[in-house]
């Protein structure tokens, strides 16, 4: 048996996989790694990795080796890595041994970060996932988040494949590309120029659930109050809620929506929106369709 003990937890570390995608209909979110690419990125570059690893918040995490010794890499965002009082360079990959203890702390960038590993975690499958689902309590380590003092348990280690060498990803760089939502006729002319010609900037608002904007500029100020016959939204939507703030959804959303979505960030970007820390600016750069399916990873 293998296993590690969290010795420290900040708020909404958890356990996720790729998630659960197609129980939108049972009013259940996909879930899954807020960074898609940084969580898959560890697992290749571990050259063999449990399906299942953990997502750690901008605070980090600290966990220590108990029993066994197991392979772990880490990704994500830009933080400090130290292993048994030495630091590590970010991202990469180590050996544990039994009683080693990684201290994970927050860095210059980024908001989520990941650690993979060469054994599955084994915590129960439900619904054909492990992935944590912050709003509905499910999956994961008991349905909730990561706490000090809970030991994590381990299986068989993975059949290995030859790893690949990490290498910096620059998450801040550029506009975040954006397509017209079901609702954009909804808003005049000047506000949709507005949309795309004004920045906004991240608020201090932010979770699985969603990321609300500051908007300065003033962008939504005049919009009159829009409600909706809730229908079903997808991470990336970017809904104006009554009082004129927009709130981008992001994995663990709300099943539905009843106020209008003004655009939808492509799946290319929302990894390296869901890194940008509060505060940053943020300007929106409409694609068409077609050109949004090109860029899809």
């Amino acid at each position: 048996m293998v296993t590690i003990r969290v010795l420290r937890a900040g708020p909404l570390a958890t356990l996720q996989d790729a998630g659960r995608p197609g129980v939108l209909h049972y009013g259940l979110s996909a879930s899954g790694p807020m960074d898609r690419g940084a969580f898959h990125r560890a697992g290749v570059w571990l050259g063999g990795a449990g399906s299942t690893g953990i997502e750690f918040t901008s605070a980090g995490i600290s966990f220590a080796v108990e029993d066994g010794s197991l392979s772990a890499a880490f990704d994500g965002g830009a933080f400090s890595l130290n292993i048994d009082g030495v630091a590590k360079y970010w991202p990469t990959r180590a050996v544990l041994k039994p009683g080693s203890k990684v201290d994970i702390t927050p860095g210059a960038d980024g908001n989520y970060g990941y650690v993979r590993f060469d054994r599955e975690i084994e915590v129960t499958e439900v619904l054909g996932s492990r992935a944590t689902s912050s709003i509905a309590g499910l999956g994961g380590w008991e349905g909730r988040a990561l706490r000090t003092g809970d030991a994590i348990p381990f299986g068989a280690a993975i059949a290995r494949r030859p790893s690949q060498h990490p290498r910096p990803t620059e998450v801040t760089a550029g506009p975040i590309r954006v397509i017209w939502g079901l609702h954009a006729d909804r808003f005049d002319a000047d506000t949709r120029q507005a949309f795309i010609s004004r920045s906004f900037r991240v608020s201090p608002q932010l979770d699985r659930m969603g990321v609300r904007l500051g908007d300065e500029a003033g962008v939504f100020a005049h919009t009159r109050v829009l409600s909706l016959v809730s229908d079903a939204v997808v991470p990336g939507d970017i809904q104006i809620l009554g009082d004129g703030t927009p709130i981008v959804l992001m994995r663990d959303h709300q099943p539905t929506g009843g106020y209008p979505r003004i655009a939808t960030v492509i799946s290319a970007d929302l990894d390296r929106f869901a890194q940008l820390r509060p505060g940053t600016e943020v300007h929106f750069e409409p694609l068409t369709l077609a050109h949004a399916q090109e860029a899809r990873p």
